[in-house]
């Protein structure tokens, strides 16, 4: 969403805990605390005063600390050098990295293993992580447009326009008035199952803007082990 000029950002301190407000034109407050080192954010509508959200901040404190705990426990992922060894995903399945050096890069299934890197000798991290980032976008760009087809049959609504992007904390968002869906890049790593629920879920919003109990019955409508999907994808 693009800012506008009534949104306003700053930071509070409760318990020593840093929190980022965002002041905007919504209706309700939001809570929420983000992997992987447990930075904590609240959306605030414009009429609830500052004090007002001090306040709410004091009152989810234990909620804050035991969520900020969870990713303080869990261990931090390797990191990944796309280099051969590695463990990469597709498609909800471990392949093993194999990097190749030539002229012609691209990216190959092999024996249903490993997944063959083919980049320019001397290619960096980020060189090898373009290559197989766009393969990622390729291979949702196939997945993606009959599965939304079908969705819109289903649901009885029509898309305008979708696209592919990298999301730090989505999987996916819908533009109701404009009748766009953006799709997480990191699906592509994903079960197939996840990748139909979330485009289930944002065509849905079309009918249903929040997430309270009209839309979860839709859901359960359209595609009854979405929670079953959910939970998958964000384990």
């Amino acid at each position: 969403m693009t800012p506008n000029n009534t949104m306003k950002t700053y930071q509070i301190t409760i318990a020593d805990i840093i929190i980022d407000v965002v002041r905007k034109d919504i209706k309700n407050l939001h809570l929420a605390v983000y992997p992987p080192d447990g930075r904590v954010r609240i959306a605030t509508p414009l009429h609830i005063n500052d004090e007002s959200v001090r306040l709410f901040a004091i009152s989810k404190l234990a909620w804050i600390k035991k969520n900020q705990t969870k990713f303080q426990l869990k261990p931090r992922p390797e990191t990944i050098e796309y280099l051969s060894g590695e463990n990469h995903y597709f498609q909800g399945k471990p392949y093993t990295l194999n990097v190749i050096y030539q002229n012609h890069p691209k990216v190959e299934i092999r024996n249903n293993q490993y997944l063959d890197l083919s980049v320019k000798p001397g290619s960096d991290k980020e060189q090898r992580q373009k290559v197989l980032n766009s393969w990622y976008r390729q291979q949702l760009k196939a997945q993606i447009p009959p599965l939304i087809d079908k969705w819109e049959k289903v649901i009885n609504v029509n898309i305008n326009e979708w696209g592919i992007k990298i999301m730090r904390t989505k999987w996916g968002t819908c533009n109701i008035q404009a009748k766009r869906i953006w799709l997480n890049l990191e699906l592509a790593k994903k079960n197939p199952l996840c990748l139909e629920y979330v485009i289930v879920h944002e065509i849905t919003h079309l009918l249903e803007r929040s997430h309270g109990a009209k839309f979860q019955a839709l859901m359960d409508k359209f595609m009854p082990k979405w929670r079953e999907y959910k939970a998958e994808l964000n384990r």
